[in-house]
């Protein structure tokens, strides 16, 4: 079963049994699961204390703070604003669940995120995105607060993550106004004042809107590229007619889209199309893009499906090193869990890929320094340009991968294992890098569940992926065609460059 139709499935589960159970909890309940939570952090968190947050402080003054009982829904929003300052987003984005704010009114009108500003959109008759007020398309305030003041309130799970990424997220949840004003801790007016204001920022107009229930409601802002992929589970694209469209060539420019980072024995058809495409333009394409924005990851098989391509036969990369959190030496089934990953100690590896690890050692500066006795040595991603080459050939041409601030966890190990090799660009923006080897846990009184990362993962620079993501070669932003889905304007204005280049 697939990993998300599985925690959708235990989200299920577990929402049907925190509605059945009581919406209080006592302080005893609470002790206990915050007691539990610090021995499984302790335990198990590789990013947990690394950026310098004590979640210890926090743990002790909400104690504090409570009196004989609390809702459910309040605990459940402190452990996600606690857990979110560790910096792990692989737990920050999966966020606690097992509670529920109470989210049944919303804004009407779709809010979607242009050259970090906030532009207001709505459907014309013929379903068709359009600006709400084209003489002034872009929100200033709402009930009197500056926008990005705003925003800055509404995703405490996304607080530690990349620039751009929590703004996109933020901007799309403005619609839930209910959810936000609990967030701000301020009473929902029945109707909210919306400041808007022109191109240039300098007049304004307001507008007071009712909010609306759930059957009315808007969905949120995607890109027309990721709206055409949400609801494709990963065995479908081992179906011809899904898998087919992700391939193409004009103008001697091929490109190759990638929703999501498929396992290659759930889609084996899509990696024999990968190779199959990339024979084909081996003497035809003057250069291949490759898509992975809006990506929210998945496994690591495309990631070294493509290296077999991109890494000339007498290279070898470090493209990604990491450190695991655990009892020193590591079980069996952490080594396990690493080399599924592709990840390998130093004394796996043969005497040139050995070389190679000591080379980029001896340059290498983390960003953080690791405690001996409770993390792993270095286990490296390696691409080999000898062994891959036994099953491919060297594409030598330009290659191009596009991302953007919704790439994720395997998605932004991909942008970022390329980046800075030869022939090779990213574009786009800075991605929402994650990878972190996660576990579930789940707190025994109150039954609140997520993830937690228990490895370290560095970039080739030194840098974590978790908050700093990877920024691109060639930025590239989308503009408001592409907001309102009349074009792909990134990648026709990267297409045209590589035109002119070539």
């Amino acid at each position: 079963m697939k990993l998300k139709i599985l925690i959708l499935t235990i989200f299920s589960l577990c929402s049907i049994f925190s509605n059945a159970q009581s919406n209080w909890l006592t302080k005893k309940q609470i002790t206990e699961d915050i007691e539990f939570l610090t021995k499984t952090l302790n335990e198990k968190s590789s990013y947990v204390y690394l950026n310098g947050y004590d979640f210890n402080n926090d743990f002790e003054n909400y104690l504090k703070t409570i009196g004989d009982s609390t809702r459910l829904e309040d605990f459940g929003l402190f452990i996600t604003k606690t857990l979110a300052k560790i910096g792990d987003r692989h737990s920050s984005l999966s966020t606690i669940r097992g509670y529920d704010l109470n989210e049944s009114l919303f804004l009407p009108f779709i809010y979607a995120p242009v050259n970090d500003k906030v532009v207001v959109l709505n459907f014309d008759q013929n379903k068709n995105l359009k600006i709400f007020n084209p003489k002034f398309p872009y929100l200033k305030k709402i009930e009197g607060t500056d926008i990005n003041n705003f925003l800055q309130k509404t995703r405490p799970e996304d607080i530690k993550a990349p620039k751009e990424t929590y703004f996109t997220l933020a901007v799309r949840d403005i619609r839930d106004i209910q959810k936000n004003y609990t967030l701000l801790d301020k009473p929902l007016p029945k109707e909210i004042e919306l400041t808007l204001s022109d191109s240039a920022f300098q007049n304004d107009t307001t507008l007071t809107v009712s909010v609306v229930n759930k059957s009315e409601r808007l969905r949120p802002w995607d890109e027309k590229f990721e709206r055409d992929y949400l609801f494709i589970e990963d065995e479908d694209f081992n179906k011809p007619e899904i898998f087919e469209k992700l391939f193409s060539i004009k103008d001697n420019i091929a490109y190759i889209k990638l929703p999501e980072m498929v396992n290659k024995d759930e889609a084996p058809l899509l990696f024999d199309k990968v190779n199959s495409f990339m024979k084909s333009i081996q003497n035809d394409s003057r250069a291949l893009i490759i898509d992975v924005r809006a990506n929210s990851g998945g496994t690591r098989d495309l990631l070294y499906e493509f290296a077999k391509y991109f890494i000339h036969p007498d290279s070898v990369y470090v493209v990604n090193a990491t450190r695991q959190k655990g009892p020193i030496p590591l079980p069996k089934e952490c080594i396990e869990r690493l080399h599924s990953r592709f990840l390998f100690s130093f004394s796996e590896l043969d005497n040139k890929e050995q070389k190679k690890a000591t080379e980029f050692l001896e340059t290498f500066k983390p960003i953080y320094e690791l405690d001996e006795k409770k993390y792993s040595e270095y286990y490296f991603g390696l691409l080999n340009g000898r062994k891959l080459a036994k099953q491919s050939f060297y594409y030598n041409k330009p290659v191009y991968i596009m991302a953007n601030e919704k790439t994720f966890s395997a998605a932004s190990v991909f942008v970022a294992a390329f980046k800075g090799l030869p022939n090779i660009k990213i574009v786009g923006v800075r991605t929402d890098g994650s990878s972190g080897n996660s576990d579930w846990v789940d707190l025994p009184n109150s039954k609140l569940f997520g993830k937690i990362s228990t490895m370290v993962s560095f970039q080739k620079d030194g840098k974590i992926l978790d908050g700093y993501g990877t920024a691109p070669d060639i930025r590239i932003e989308r503009d408001l065609d592409q907001v309102l889905w009349k074009s792909d304007t990134q990648l026709e204005n990267l297409q045209n460059s590589i035109l002119t280049e070539n």
